[in-house]
C-alpha cells in the first residue's frame, strides 16, 4: 500500500462494500494506512436497542496539544441497480481519469485524501507539534445513533480534548475551492394525523373527511414564510413530504389522514420556539376549519422526531482562515463560507470542539456512476496538506 497516493488508499476502501451497517473491511483499512504512521488505534463497536451494531474507529497521532480532529464515515448508501453502473460499484475502477465506486466522493474520497496528507506531511516534516486523530464512523448514512455521538461520548470519557475539527464531506458544488461549511441549518420533523370518520363516498353526510383537514394543517405550515432568513443562513422552509390515509379505495372517505412535513431553520428559531411556532400555526387553523361546515373543529395530533438537528455557526479565525488560506494557496480560489444544505456529523462534533466541513466535489455522491477526478484527490490531498501546515503553525505562534 502507497500510504501518500490517495487514489491507491481509496481504491481499498471502495472495494469494501461498507453498506450501512456492514463495516466491509474499510476500517481495517484505514488501520493499515495509519499504524505505520504512528497512530494509536481502537476500534469501538457501539449499541442500542432496535438499531443494529456500529463498528467505528479512533486514531491518534501525539500526545500533546494542540489536537486537530479530522472527522468522517466509511458507510455508503446501497448502490441500487448495479446494472445501471458503467462500471461495478466496488471495483474502484479507472476510466477517462476517474475512479467510480460508491463512495468515491461521500466520503471515503475526503478519507483518503486527508489521509495521505497526513503521511506527506509525517515524511516531510515528521509528527505535527500536537496531535491528529481521525474519528471516522460506521452510519453517518443510517439512523446515526450508534456513530459520531456514542464514539465522541466514548472517546471524551477517556479524556480526550479537541481544539477543532474538520470533517471530509463533500462541500463543494462544481470545483474544488468553491466552498467551505461553516455550519448547518437546524432540522426539525413531524407528523400530523386528523382522525375523521370513514363513510361512502355518496354519503358524505354520514362522514367526515380527514382530508380536509389535514390540508387545512399544512397549508397553515407551509403559509406565511417563517423568517426573511438572517445574515448568516437562508430563510427557513418546511416542506410537506407525505400526505396518506392508507386508503386503497376510491369510494371510500378515509378514517384517518397524516402528513409528514421537515423544516430545516436558521438561527432566528430554535427546536423549542419553533415547535411552539407549529403548534401555535396548527391550533388556529384547526379552531378556524372543519371537516366539514357546521361540524366539530378540526381533531388533530402531532408526533416529533425524537432527534432534532440544531443550528449552528463556527466563528473559529484560526480554523476557518487557516483552511481557506491553505485552498487558495493550492488552487487559487477564494472559497465561500456557507450555512446550506441538509445535516452532517458536524452538529454532534460542535457540542466538543469548532468545526467545519470541507472536501470533494458532490455532484455525483449517492447516484449510479459515483466517481471522482483523479486530479481531485491529488489537489484536496494537497490542500489538506497545506492546512496542516497552516493550522499547527497559528498554533505554535501563540
Amino acid at each position: 500500500m502507497t500510504r501518500t497516493d490517495p487514489a491507491d488508499i481509496l481504491a481499498r476502501l471502495i472495494r469494501c462494500p461498507s453498506v450501512t451497517p456492514a463495516e466491509g473491511g474499510a476500517l481495517a483499512v484505514l488501520a493499515e494506512v495509519l499504524e505505520p504512521l504512528g497512530f494509536s488505534v481502537a476500534r469501538m463497536t457501539a449499541s442500542e436497542e432496535g438499531t443494529p451494531d456500529i463498528e467505528n474507529l479512533y486514531a491518534r497521532l501525539g500526545t500533546e496539544g494542540p489536537h486537530l480532529m479530522f472527522a468522517g464515515h466509511t458507510d455508503v448508501v446501497p448502490p441500487g441497480n448495479v446494472e445501471r453502473w458503467t462500471h461495478d460499484p466496488f471495483a474502484a475502477t479507472i476510466a477517462d481519469g476517474q475512479m467510480y465506486g460508491r463512495g468515491a466522493v461521500d466520503m471515503k474520497g475526503g478519507i483518503a485524501c486527508f489521509a495521505a496528507a497526513v503521511a506527506r506531511h509525517v515524511e516531510r516534516h515528521g509528527p505535527p507539534p500536537g496531535s491528529i486523530s481521525f474519528l471516522i464512523t460506521g452510519d453517518e448514512e443510517g439512523p446515526a445513533v450508534n456513530g459520531t455521538v456514542k464514539l465522541l461520548e466514548w472517546a471524551a470519557e477517556k479524556g480526550e480534548r479537541w481544539d477543532a475539527a474538520l470533517v471530509g464531506e463533500p462541500t463543494n458544488p462544481a470545483a474544488l475551492g468553491d466552498m467551505i461549511k461553516t455550519g448547518r441549518r437546524g432540522s426539525l420533523s413531524g407528523r400530523i394525523t386528523v382522525e375523521g370518520i370513514q363513510g361512502h363516498a355518496a354519503y358524505p353526510h354520514l362522514a367526515d373527511n380527514p382530508v380536509r383537514g389535514i390540508l387545512q394543517l399544512t397549508q397553515a405550515l407551509m403559509h406565511p414564510p417563517f423568517d426573511a432568513g438572517t445574515a448568516d443562513f437562508q430563510p427557513s422552509n418546511l416542506e410537506v413530504t407525505t400526505i396518506d390515509t392508507g386508503n386503497p379505495a376510491v369510494n371510500v372517505i378515509p378514517a384517518k389522514a397524516t402528513a409528514a412535513f421537515n423544516i430545516r431553520f436558521n438561527d432566528s428559531w430554535t427546536a423549542d420556539s419553533l415547535k411552539a411556532e407549529i403548534l401555535s400555526r396548527l391550533e388556529r387553523a384547526a379552531a378556524e376549519g372543519s371537516l366539514r361546515p357546521g361540524r366539530k373543529p378540526v381533531d388533530w395530533a402531532i408526533a416529533w422526531s425524537e432527534r432534532p438537528s440544531h443550528v449552528f455557526l463556527t466563528r473559529n479565525d484560526a480554523l476557518t482562515a487557516s483552511l481557506s488560506g491553505a485552498i487558495e494557496a493550492v488552487t487559487g480560489r477564494v472559497p465561500a463560507l456557507s450555512t446550506t444544505g441538509g445535516t452532517s456529523d458536524a452538529r454532534f462534533i460542535k457540542d466538543y470542539c469548532p468545526v467545519v466541513e470541507f472536501g470533494l466535489v458532490g455532484q455525483t455522491m449517492h447516484m449510479v456512476d459515483e466517481r471522482v477526478a483523479l486530479a481531485d484527490l491529488e489537489t484536496l490531498t494537497a490542500i489538506y496538506e497545506a492546512f496542516l501546515q497552516r493550522w499547527f503553525g497559528v498554533h505554535a505562534a501563540d
